[in-house]
């Protein structure tokens, strides 16, 4: 046992332990502004609390159905530490999380994160929960609650995580995927705004093998540098599916093309007897994904299972509201093009014809 003697005059605090309360409250009011912009119908109480309250009836739902998700942003967090730059990691978390929200056809209302550190930094988490609340913002919806954990010994040097958990609804019989969908149904892709926030351990291992810099002038980006471009924040696209959605167009499905790309993404909103026929030669694929194939010498097929490849929603829409769709997108500033079919399927769930243009 230590000697008593070798204590501090007043005994051990927190603080001396390594967990600063006074830094996780001046956290707390610093980010109070950036929570208070999320408001909307439903949720208008201040963060604080022991829970986070939603009111759906508030919200405008009848009879609703919940859905929920969770995620968080992987080893792109990596860059952002050894960067310094937090500013839009936030806007990931929330955004791989509403993307599945909307994926069933719901309408995310609240979300909560969970940011752990080693040593509280106030400044560093006040610009990743302003990032999270710019998230919320462009999902609609609201930031009602989140916790902060200081664990000295478990996370070393600047290192953290984030996890990040959103909760919406749909009324009842309008989830997705819908019971019509059929062979003949379009397939509509929404363009990514890059490699969004998945396979970045392997883009991590590209850029090693590249040799360059996080400074470095990105090869793929002219006038940003290599980590400027690689955390270029994860597309949200729930307002403009959402107007969609409720213009009556016939959307039968939505794959988010995360983890897995295409050829693992696409069956999960598949029933058993269709297949997903996609010309890759339809597909306009970013420059950041030609330079990571032509750096890490990957195969296409690689490609097509690890990033979003420049598709960060995929739609399977009624063939004759496929027109109109592409139109509504465009027009909500995204970019939108036919790049395929549902089929009916003989063999593997997902087919290709073309190349990639990488």
């Amino acid at each position: 046992m230590s000697d008593p003697q070798n204590l501090p005059p007043n005994g051990l605090s927190y603080k001396q332990a390594g967990v600063d309360i006074d830094a996780g409250n001046a956290l707390v009011e610093a980010i109070k502004p950036a929570v208070r912009s999320t408001r909307r119908p439903g949720a208008d109480g201040e963060i604080g609390g022991f829970g986070g309250l939603f009111d759906l009836k508030a919200a405008g739902f009848t009879d609703p159905v919940l859905v929920a998700a969770n995620d968080g942003v992987g080893t792109k967090l990596k860059i952002a530490i050894e960067t310094g730059n937090h500013d839009t990691i936030g806007q990931d978390l929330v955004a791989m999380c509403v993307n599945d929200i909307i994926v069933q056809g719901a309408e995310p209302l609240f979300f909560l994160d969970y940011l752990a550190t080693g040593k509280l930094d106030v400044a560093q988490a006040t610009a990743i929960v302003t990032g999270i609340a710019e998230g919320c913002r462009i999902a609609g919806c609201a930031l009602i609650g989140g916790e902060t954990a200081e664990m000295p010994g478990m996370y070393h040097g600047n290192d953290y995580d984030l996890a990040g958990f959103a909760v919406g609804a749909a009324e009842r019989g309008t989830l997705l995927p819908r019971a019509d969908i059929a062979e003949g149904d379009v397939l509509v892709a929404i363009a990514s705004s890059g490699v969004h926030s998945n396979g970045y351990s392997l883009v991590r291992k590209i850029v090693e093998l590249s040799g360059l810099a996080w400074t470095a002038d990105a090869p793929f980006a002219p006038g940003q540098s290599l980590s400027e471009a690689l955390l270029t924040p994860t597309r949200i696209y729930v307002k403009p599916l959402l107007a969609a959605l409720k213009s009556g167009i016939a959307i039968k499905a939505l794959a988010h093309i995360t983890g897995g790309g295409f050829i693992d993404n696409i069956p999960r909103v598949l029933p058993d007897h269709l297949a997903a026929h996609v010309d890759l030669a339809a597909v306009t694929v970013p420059r950041v994904f030609g330079w990571m194939s032509k750096v890490g010498g990957m195969s296409e097929r690689e490609m097509l299972r690890t990033f979003n490849c420049g598709v960060g929603m995929l739609v399977a829409v009624a063939p004759d509201d496929a027109a109109r769709l592409v139109e509504q997108l465009t027009a909500a500033g995204e970019t939108a093009a036919v790049v395929g079919q549902l089929t009916a399927r003989t063999g593997e769930p997902v087919t290709f014809q073309g190349a990639l243009a990488l």
